[in-house]
């Protein structure tokens, strides 16, 4: 199939953390234009009730895929990744892309044999992730903690503002405080905002925990689909937003290489 080369690679996510997917991918694909989606009016995903999730993105995605006829579409969310991949691919004739925990490389990883998971409440509950755990990580110890505080930390450090450190706090006391939490020495970053927020968990946790997330993967899968094809990119990427623009953003979008941002 012949690919219009200017047809761009559409990354969706609830707010900014799938900016951390953008920094990676344009390792790998530097001429890929890129439309980078925020559901920022349907922020936290990670309160709201799967059917809630399930409908709201793949009917978002419909919309977005026929306004800008991406070559292929990505779920930077672990959320919504896990309640709605399914039926998005149902729904959409091209390429679907997803973000899972790492756990498969954090059991790689992990000396102790113990790994922390921390997501959304909605993420951690998900069966999918039962699977990972019971595929990757059978025979290790995972301890996971919903820490919704994480997101909102995130998206405030974007905006320039400073970073609750009580967010950084209940993170890392829900998993250290669970039985064998302590022996933990790896963790999975299992939310897109999250290694937005790298720096201050290293502080808490402290030299002895490495942190892991799927951005890097969710960029090679992507150079994998798209292998071949040409690329146009003749204008700076854009974003859209499903809510009115942050301007305290504006800084942020620059430095991921996003020079305007309008409302979907």
């Amino acid at each position: 199939m012949i690919v219009d080369p200017a047809a761009p690679i559409l990354l969706f996510d609830s707010g900014v953390g799938g900016l951390t997917v953008l920094a990676e991918l344009r390792k790998v694909l530097p001429q890929a234009p890129v439309i980078y989606a925020a559901d920022t009016a349907g922020l936290p995903y990670g309160e709201k009730t799967e059917a809630q999730i399930a409908a709201r993105v793949a009917g978002l995605l419909g919309r977005m895929s026929e306004r800008f006829r991406p070559r292929l579409a990505t779920i930077a969310c672990n959320t919504a990744s896990t309640i709605a991949l399914g039926m998005v691919r149902e729904v959409l004739n091209i390429p679907i892309v997803g973000t899972v925990p790492a756990i498969k490389p954090a059991a790689a990883m992990t000396r102790s044999g113990t790994i922390g998971l921390l997501g959304t409440h909605a993420t951690i509950r998900q069966g999918y992730v039962d699977r990972l755990e019971a595929e990757f990580a059978a025979d290790k110890r995972l301890l996971r903690f919903g820490a919704p505080g994480l997101v909102a930390a995130a998206e405030a450090k974007l905006r320039g503002q400073a970073v609750d450190p009580g967010a950084i706090s209940e993170a890392v006391s829900g998993l250290r405080s669970q039985p064998g939490g302590a022996e933990i020495d790896t963790v999975v970053l299992a939310c897109t905002h999250f290694p937005l927020l790298t720096e201050e968990l290293a502080a808490a946790f402290g030299p002895q925990v490495r942190f892991i997330d799927g951005a890097a993967g969710i960029a090679r899968r992507i150079a994998s689909l798209t292998q071949g094809q040409d690329f146009s990119r003749d204008t700076a990427d854009h974003a859209v937003f499903t809510a009115a623009p942050d301007p305290a953003l504006a800084p942020a979008l620059s430095r991921y290489g996003i020079e305007n941002a309008a409302l979907f």
